[in-house]
């Protein structure tokens, strides 16, 4: 319809210029004469121009001038408005063309990651020379509060400086790099979560995480709606979206005070570790340096009475050490037995005058009256069917020289 108004327009527009050209040629042969200017009068009325006094030649293609004039003048303003309709046009389509930024992608407009294998420096002020501040190891992000290009200053966690941006990747591309190489995690928000086997309520439970407990995100499995399939022990779980944050495994920049604590704390742990560690060595070397000098004896004749006598004196000497320790101390009453030096019976050994503290000050009397734990009966009866750990000792106490074991040295 537009394009045909147009058309019409344009037709009557040639009509008008048509006629002007007509009067013109007719005022130019009957240029002398009354009827002439009679003839001009009215050419002149009808195109609404004042007489001059010029000849009516001269008004006539001052008119079609004027008019030809108009019509170039519209038809700029139309072409001009139809340009900038197009320009808009085209702008609008090129924005529709450009891909929308999710929620997400928005907010990483204005973060930073070190795309290095370690660390990158931050600096005091945007100068290779200036001092370090702080650090951000590989997983770091950080907001960016300025970046001019060649520098930015970012902070992330406490630390506030600058770093190359030759070394970054910035928007979209920190995103996308924090997907391929931090990857996601779960954070379990509820106590007594189940991980299943499979997405699904009636499947096996894995095991049971309470709140805080962190999962990665098994981002190879295949999604599952309302679950997120996590790593659980070496094979792929699931657990329920709703009781549980997904978010991405970045972690924040450090002080280089921060940098020192760590390292430090780290070297103490090793330390203690190591300590722990040759500790376990040193008593795994002693028990089985204590199973080598276990020797068999000849046992030891004796009644119920016996049995019972010798497990109350160990519980009273060594209730609360190992086995190993409680049976060291049978051994030493049966090898005074054996000795000759002795009394040869276990009571006689025990009730000696002056060797047994708990015979003396009653300690002994009240045991035998009491509970005596299967520990101590069991190394009383190994005790005097001849097991001996201690070498032949005959005596012991808790402090001095001799063969250590548990917390008591045996001479």
């Amino acid at each position: 319809m537009e394009d045909y108004m147009k058309l019409n327009k344009k037709v009557i527009d040639s009509i008008t210029v048509c006629g002007l050209c007509a009067m013109l040629t007719v005022t130019a042969v009957t240029n002398s004469g009354r009827s002439e200017v009679k003839a001009e009068d009215k050419v002149l009325a009808n195109t609404g121009l004042e007489h001059t006094g010029y000849n009516s030649y001269a008004g006539v293609a001052a008119t079609l001038f004027d008019y030809e004039k108009g019509l170039t003048a519209e038809n700029a303003v139309t072409v001009e408005k139809e340009n900038v309709e197009m320009v808009a046009a085209a702008q609008d389509a090129q924005q529709e063309a450009q891909p929308q930024l999710t929620q997400e992608q928005q907010e990483w407009q204005t973060k930073l990651m070190p795309k290095v294998e370690e660390s990158l420096n931050v600096r005091a002020q945007a100068d290779e020379q200036s001092d370090i501040v702080g650090k951000l190891y590989k997983g770091s992000v950080a907001d960016i509060v300025e970046n001019d290009g060649t520098w930015a200053h970012i902070k992330s966690g406490n630390v506030d400086g600058y770093v190359n941006v030759s070394y970054c990747v910035t928007g979209t591309d920190a995103l996308s790099y924090a997907y391929d190489r931090c990857g996601e995690i779960a954070t379990v928000n509820t106590d007594g979560l189940r991980v299943r086997e499979a997405a699904d309520t009636n499947s096996k439970a894995l095991e049971v995480a309470d709140q805080g407990k962190t999962y990665q995100v098994d981002r190879a499995a295949q999604a599952q709606d309302g679950w997120i399939a996590v790593v659980c022990d070496s094979q792929t779980g699931y657990i329920a979206a709703d009781y549980a944050t997904r978010s991405l495994n970045t972690r924040v920049g450090i002080t280089i005070e921060e940098e020192q604590a760590q390292i430090a704390a780290q070297k103490e742990a090793e330390r203690k570790a190591a300590e722990e560690k040759a500790a376990k060595e040193a008593a795994k070397a002693a028990k089985e340096s204590k199973k080598t000098e276990t020797t068999q004896g000849e046992a030891v004749s004796a009644g119920a009475d016996d049995l019972t006598l010798l497990a109350a004196i160990i519980e009273c000497e060594a209730g609360g050490e190992s086995y190993e320790c409680q049976l060291a101390v049978g051994a030493a009453v049966i090898n005074r037995v054996k000795s000759g030096s002795y009394p040869n019976s276990i009571s006689g050994v025990i009730y000696q005058k002056g060797q047994f503290g708990p015979a003396s000050s009653g300690k002994l009397a009240r045991k035998l009256s009491g509970r005596i734990s299967s520990s101590c009966y069991s190394a009383a009866q190994e005790a005097m069917s001849g097991v001996d750990n201690t070498g032949g000792c005959t005596s012991f106490n808790d402090h001095g020289s001799g063969i250590s074991i548990g917390n008591m040295k045996f001479r």
